[in-house]
């Protein structure tokens, strides 16, 4: 949906809103070696990041469901935990996350993710090139 916008009369450009359920998205069985579903929608596409990353989107990842370990090349990942809990290694170290904490992967550098509480982990993934 696209908004113009407008302060005291005067045209400042067009806002683009888009609206939850209206999200591209894809499921993922078993994604990057993983176990169970991975829900990815995509909040914003590569040509709305300016083609500077390739990924903003909220991931879903049911009770015991994983994205199984992975090295990102050429660019960083940072994601923050919405609600849920994860067991998330990080190159190769353990650690519990939850509701409000932020993850950062650096380029060169590897991580998966586990979703390890009763309810989906959900998350705000962002991706840039490095």
């Amino acid at each position: 949906m696209r908004l113009l916008y407008k302060v005291n009369n005067k045209e400042l450009g067009v806002v683009m809103v888009k609206r939850d359920g209206s999200y591209e998205y894809v499921v993922n069985k078993n994604m990057r070696g993983g176990v169970g579903e991975v829900k990815i929608e995509h909040l914003l596409t590569p040509d709305e990041l300016y083609n500077k990353g390739r990924l903003f989107a909220r991931i879903t990842i049911n009770s015991g469901s994983s994205i199984g370990y992975h090295i990102h090349e050429g660019e960083m990942e940072s994601f923050y935990i919405v609600s849920g809990t994860a067991k998330i290694s990080d190159n190769e170290i353990d650690l519990e996350v939850g509701e409000g904490d932020t993850v950062l992967t650096k380029n060169g550098m590897g991580h998966s993710v586990e979703s390890i509480g009763n309810n989906a982990l959900v998350m705000i993934a962002l991706i840039v090139f490095d």
